[in-house]
């Protein structure tokens, strides 16, 4: 059985900001530093879900606002404060705090402290995922490939900020 320790993962850790900095985060995806990659075909090893750290540094948010067609996320708070922006609106979210995402539920995480805020994401990861972007009405698309699109194919970042 292979063990890995989230604290030495480099190879397996993103840092990203979009382009105008409004997003901005660094994960690291601990179900591929296990070896399973969620992605890959049919044929190949795969695991029934992906888990990852994610850090949101102050005033950013995660990802813009979106809802998953069929994916479900699971989520628990492990350091700082926030808030989660759903359909009905925000909450604030804490330590401690956990919540899951169903699919066609937008959401968004916005930190909005003075530390980062930490958290530990379970997804399913499902075959002929899409996603909704409410804010600037467009659809990401992965049918082979991951697209966004409205009539034509746009930038992630198009419209969010």
């Amino acid at each position: 059985m292979k063990t890995v320790n989230s604290s030495h993962l480099p190879d397996f850790t993103t840092d990203f900001v979009s382009p105008k900095g409004k997003y901005a985060g660094h994960f690291t995806n601990l179900t591929i530093a296990l070896g399973f990659n969620p992605h890959q075909p049919d044929a190949s090893p795969q695991a029934p879900f992906d888990v990852a750290i994610h850090r949101i540094p102050p005033g950013k948010a995660n990802f813009p606002f979106h809802s998953h067609s069929a994916q479900y996320e699971f989520y628990h708070i492990t350091a700082g404060s926030g808030k989660l922006r759903h359909d009905d609106g925000e909450i604030e979210i804490k330590e401690g705090d956990a919540f899951m995402c169903e699919p066609g539920q937008a959401h968004q995480l916005i930190n909005d402290g003075e530390t980062d805020l930490v958290y530990l994401i379970v997804a399913d990861n499902p075959k002929g995922e899409s996603c909704h972007y409410p804010d600037s009405q467009k659809w990401l698309v992965r049918s082979p490939q991951k697209q966004l699109i409205r009539s034509e194919s746009i930038d992630y970042f198009d419209g969010e900020e």
